[in-house]
């Protein structure tokens, strides 16, 4: 059955220039443990003359942006694992494409370009910030997760410890022409999914696969380093459920600290 496209594109800007890409990764949004209190919150730019330096998420955020929910978790790591939280900001880009869905799977791919860009430079650049330590790991959410999904390190990038996809199953649907996952076999990688996803499960009505599982059981199938949690009822923004933040805990505490 085709779907019928009823949801509605936003904005202009339907490709990056040097200046708006360098600006995603500028003005990212970073939280750095502090001892004693706080995390300190702040922008690429702000935290330059930092002298501690700590492992890092990489966090590619949805389609809403750097949301609240995003910065309740970004707190959260750093100041319960002491791990410091960069997000590349994607709406730093004025103007930049957005949608309701659903819309064709072309559009969907426009930004999905665009948010790679934005991770790889975020992968390139993150090498010189005083505050990081070497280890990465990358991640991402809904939109976002499509990204994390996707990265390929070159030889100017970090190669990352692990990934961490929330609220996105790595499989055809939709919102991808391909969802085209690039997750080596032996890196560790934790998926968390609600089991009714309003977006990327049978829940959805216009899903466009009806073989799809609804999380990334088919890609990780052989992965022996690879966890799937599945919450019931939760909704598609779940990081910061209890559930969510175990299975994160533990994942972290696994790949930077065994």
């Amino acid at each position: 059955m085709a779907i019928e496209y009823t949801g509605s594109l936003q904005g202009k800007v339907r490709a990056h220039t040097p200046e708006t890409l360098a600006t995603t990764w500028l003005n990212a949004y970073v939280v750095l443990p502090n001892a004693g209190g706080a995390p300190k919150v702040g922008t690429v730019e702000e935290f330059k003359g930092e002298t501690k330096a700590y492992p890092a998420v990489v966090f590619c955020h949805g389609s809403s942006g750097v949301n609240p929910q995003i910065k309740i978790f970004a707190q959260w790591l750093a100041d319960a694992l002491r791990v410091a939280v960069v997000v590349p900001d994607s709406m730093q880009t004025e103007d930049r494409l957005t949608y309701s869905s659903p819309v064709p799977a072309a559009d969907y791919e426009i930004i999905h370009k665009m948010r790679s860009q934005e991770l790889a430079l975020a992968m390139m650049e993150i090498k010189h910030a005083p505050w990081f330590d070497g280890r990465a790991i990358i991640a991402g959410t809904s939109e976002g997760g499509v990204t994390a999904a996707r990265y390929q390190a070159d030889e100017k990038m970090i190669q990352e410890k692990g990934r961490m996809i929330f609220s996105w199953s790595c499989e055809d649907n939709y919102h991808v022409e391909s969802h085209n996952t690039h997750i080596p076999d032996n890196l560790p990688v934790l998926n968390v999914m609600s089991a009714t996803d309003k977006f990327f499960s049978q829940s959805n009505s216009y899903l466009d696969n009806p073989e799809a599982l609804g999380y990334a059981g088919k890609v990780l199938a052989n992965n022996p380093n690879a966890e799937i949690v599945l919450l019931p009822g939760a909704p598609h923004t779940l990081m910061n459920l209890p559930q969510a933040r175990d299975a994160v805990q533990a994942f972290i505490n696994r790949v930077l600290r065994s």
